[in-house]
């Protein structure tokens, strides 16, 4: 980020929020990256911290940062639609009784996308009566396509899947925090996430909500590097934010949209039940 133009007329906080804008937009701020606090922003830009709420304001109008209570701001997470799995989430949690189903390696998109409702339950603006939330994860404790190391000497590498299993911990153990947090401080009558673990390699993600929609994409694998203990290693990687999501909702009996949410259910429920097992992270 670079700081202001001294020969720019436009006010000081049009011009902050045009800085951020460009760096959220270019991703130097990449999506769910916490914003530097409104005094090291303040310091930075040399303006006023009232300066920089007014630039903030803009950019959450904009839906392109959130507020997360007692943590900070953060870069929204985007998704490849205009009309995308966050809204649908936001108002899965309207509803009295909230049902996600999740299927994929770390839930780190659901994590982003649940935060700002949970936020909204905390300040009494929403009041689902339950919510429940199902994770089904690949078991990162044994070999498995992907993630893997790449390069020369492709194969398992149990330093990938603990990277891998760190990201589950933060993002799926995040989810289940919060939510039974919701039920600690008794804003719901009942809330609790359930996470299971298999061990095969989802090739693709899904997100059932409410019973009435379906997200579905596949995982695009990316080789590319990383630092495992010191070493740069190059990893067969499978991008979740590079996954454009597809969109069925339920209607008509025997429409499409119906027919993908009975079918995905009924596949979630049939790895669910049988060789899914507790998560111990």
């Amino acid at each position: 980020m670079t700081g202001l133009d001294p020969d720019d007329p436009r006010p000081p906080y049009i011009q902050v929020a045009n800085v951020l804008r460009a760096a959220i937009l270019t991703r130097k701020l990449e999506p769910g990256e916490k914003l530097p606090s409104q005094a090291d922003l303040a310091e930075r830009y040399g303006v006023a911290r009232m300066t920089i709420q007014q630039s903030l304001r803009l950019l959450r109008e904009e839906k392109l940062i959130v507020s997360r209570q007692g943590s900070g701001v953060f870069v929204r997470e985007r998704t490849a639609r205009p009309v995308g799995l966050r809204p649908h989430i936001e108002a899965a949690f309207e509803k009295p009784d909230v049902q996600i189903d999740f299927s994929g390696y770390t839930a780190e998109t659901l994590h982003t996308a649940i935060q700002e409702p949970l936020d909204k339950i905390r300040n009494g603006l929403l009041t689902p009566e339950t919510i429940h939330v199902r994770l089904l994860l690949s078991d990162m404790s044994v070999p498995m396509a992907i993630p893997s190391r790449a390069g020369d000497d492709p194969g398992d590498d149990p330093r990938v899947r603990a990277r891998m299993e760190r990201t589950a911990t933060r993002y799926a153990g995040g989810i289940a925090e919060s939510v039974s947090e919701l039920a600690q401080l008794q804003l719901v009558q009942r809330a609790g996430v359930e996470v299971k673990v298999h061990s095969s390699a989802p090739l693709f993600k899904l997100y059932l909500i409410n019973g009435s929609d379906l997200f579905f994409g596949f995982y695009p694998v990316r080789e590319h590097e990383v630092t495992l203990d010191g070493d740069q290693v190059a990893i067969f990687d499978p991008m979740g934010k590079d996954t454009e999501l597809f969109h069925h909702t339920s209607g008509e009996p025997d429409s499409i949209g119906t027919l993908y949410l009975s079918e995905a259910a009924k596949w979630f429920d049939s790895i669910w039940t049988t060789i899914a097992r507790p998560w111990q992270p």
